[in-house]
């Protein structure tokens, strides 16, 4: 898939921008198992333009994340191209437009999926942000608000021309949330009625789905979002079938619990011990489910106050799990 004069290997998989998990640390891991893009957590447009500290922190891509995205929301388009121009400090190979988080604090005043439902000022912001940057732009949205006003096919129609180089949806309402199925014959149908590349986002979660994926939809990329919690190997059990229709396993407890690990020790590395251990916490939550005794370890990784801490919990679920 191209976006401008990006070139993103084949259709293997994104990891989808999602907010307070999606941070530096988890990018560069899903990267380092074969996520071909990624894109950052959202970004408020009105707080980067203020100058919002904690903006200019998400907003950060390393050199080992590339090509990556920044993401931002918001409902004005003055204000959302400003933020756009703002994020070039950052050096993104792309600014994606976030009009499908369900989130209420974000659709309940005016962003993300409320977008969906005022599709002319959706098309106006579209328009905004891509006359005020010189990368390419994409934008995210879901089929509509509801079951009564899906709109996906105008909203990509709009996207298209509007000069989006790429549509992502996410095959639910806003009002289904993350339940239930998404609809791959409507993603199919948006796929069917534009003429710039169409990312497949909802229930990927592992080769078998991303296969489901390309062949109802024909879409031209994939993006994993809550397919990836506590499992960044994703990408490559997605790699591994889509290229050669192997079914890589799920690694052992103890494999799990190095990645765990490594993976908070990141955020640690990044945020601080103190900030890194709390963010972590729900990480943790992830890696560990399914695993036997998950619902007593779920307790203890709660109350984590440490890596040191970590690493015992590690040890003792990877013993007791021999």
């Amino acid at each position: 898939m191209k976006l401008g004069d990006i070139e993103i290997d084949g259709r293997t998989a994104a990891l989808a921008p999602m907010a307070g998990v999606a941070d530096r640390a988890f990018r560069e891991l899903c990267v380092r198992y074969g996520a071909s893009y990624v894109v950052s957590e959202m970004v408020s447009s009105k707080g980067l333009t203020m100058h919002d500290r904690k903006s200019k922190q998400l907003l950060f891509l390393s050199k080992e994340e590339r090509p990556a995205a920044a993401q931002i929301f918001g409902s004005d388009p003055t204000i959302m191209a400003e933020s756009a121009k703002g994020c070039l400090a950052y050096e993104p190979d792309a600014i994606d437009i976030n009009m499908g988080c369900p989130a209420p604090k974000i659709a309940g005043n005016g962003g993300g999926s409320a977008l969906m439902r005022n599709p002319v000022l959706a098309e106006e912001i579209m328009k905004a942000v891509k006359n005020a940057v010189d990368i390419p732009v994409t934008v995210k949205i879901r089929l509509g608000w509801d079951s009564e006003s899906i709109n996906c096919i105008d909203m990509a129609q709009r996207a298209e021309r509007a000069g989006m180089s790429a549509v992502t949806v996410h095959g639910r309402t806003r009002q289904q949330m993350y339940a239930p199925p998404v609809d791959r014959k409507m993603i199919a149908e948006v796929k069917k009625n534009i003429g710039i590349p169409l990312i497949a986002n909802g229930d990927i979660v592992d080769g078998i789905t991303a296969a489901q994926m390309i062949e109802e939809t024909n879409c031209d990329y994939l993006m994993v979002g809550r397919g990836a919690l506590g499992r960044p190997w994703v990408f490559s059990q997605i790699n591994a079938y889509l290229k050669n229709g192997v079914i890589l396993p799920e690694p052992p407890v103890s494999e799990r619990m190095r990645v765990m690990v490594e993976h908070i020790k990141l955020i640690c590395h990044y945020k601080g011990e103190r900030v890194g251990i709390r963010e972590a916490r729900k990480h943790a939550a992830w890696y560990i489910k399914g695993i036997h005794g998950a619902a007593q370890y779920r307790q203890q990784v709660g109350m984590l106050e440490s890596i040191e801490q970590l690493e015992e919990l590690a040890f003792r679920i990877v013993k007791e799990n021999i």
